[in-house]
């Protein structure tokens, strides 16, 4: 198959050799770009244990050295075995791996810690997909998220991207979050691509994420069992 890739750059181009390994042709069109400009400053002070619902977070948390220093002797809470992966690799001791999703999240914290020990701090992107601010809040903890990072969206696709799309030569797109689903559904509609989406299959990392394509109509979808991307390869093996 013809598969489109619309994770940043970086990250498109490691999917990109992992499809390829399965035999399929990849093409890249990074929807959202990942920026540290701007970041939150992030103050440890206090601080009993560090919350990572995304890779990104813990690339955030990297690119500020002094705090990164801090936070090698705080236990890290990364919501999946990606985001814990990550942790591992940039030089991060104490992690806990959580099954998966922010909501998951909330029973591990919560039966490990006592809001009297100190605030949780998530190193947060600028969108959230779920907040965990009021579970947390609604067991005494004190939550604070320092955005750490931004996903910039693109406002255009290259033409070649658009030829292939509206000539029905794309079988399927990677959707991994999802507000690069609504950037996806914004491009779609600004390129009057509807018709086309309708001749591809959108993989999709979660239901929220498919629940975002209404827009495009009946567009056919196919969700991770569980969100890892694993998971996620294995609809197209």
């Amino acid at each position: 198959m013809r598969l489109l890739v619309t994770r940043p750059e970086h990250d498109s181009q490691v999917l990109k050799k992992r499809l390829a390994a399965l035999d399929h042709e990849v093409v890249i069109a990074p929807l959202l770009s990942l920026s540290f400009a701007d970041a939150d400053p992030i103050n440890l002070d206090e601080v009993q244990a560090l919350i990572a619902t995304s890779r990104n977070g813990i690339k955030g948390l990297a690119a500020q050295p002094a705090a990164f220093e801090i936070a090698k002797a705080l236990p890290l809470f990364a919501v999946g075995p990606g985001t814990a992966k990550q942790a591992r690799a940039q030089g991060l001791g104490v992690i806990i791996t959580g099954a998966g999703t922010a909501r998951d999240l909330v029973p591990q914290l919560i039966s490990n810690f006592e809001p009297a020990d100190g605030l949780l701090l998530q190193l947060a992107g600028d969108t959230l997909a779920y907040d965990l601010d009021r579970d947390l809040s609604a067991h005494g903890f004190r939550l604070v998220q320092p955005v750490v990072y931004r996903m910039q969206a693109t406002t255009t696709l290259p033409y070649a991207v658009i030829e292939q799309l509206g000539f029905g030569e794309i079988d399927g797109v990677f959707l991994l979050s999802p507000r690069t689903a609504d950037v996806y559904v914004a491009l779609m509609v600004k390129y009057k691509l509807q018709a086309a989406t309708q001749r591809m299959t959108c993989y999709c990392l979660s239901p929220a994420i498919a629940a975002r394509l209404k827009p495009l109509g009946a567009v056919r979808t196919e969700i991770a069992t569980s969100p890892t991307l694993e998971d996620l390869l294995s609809l197209v093996t």
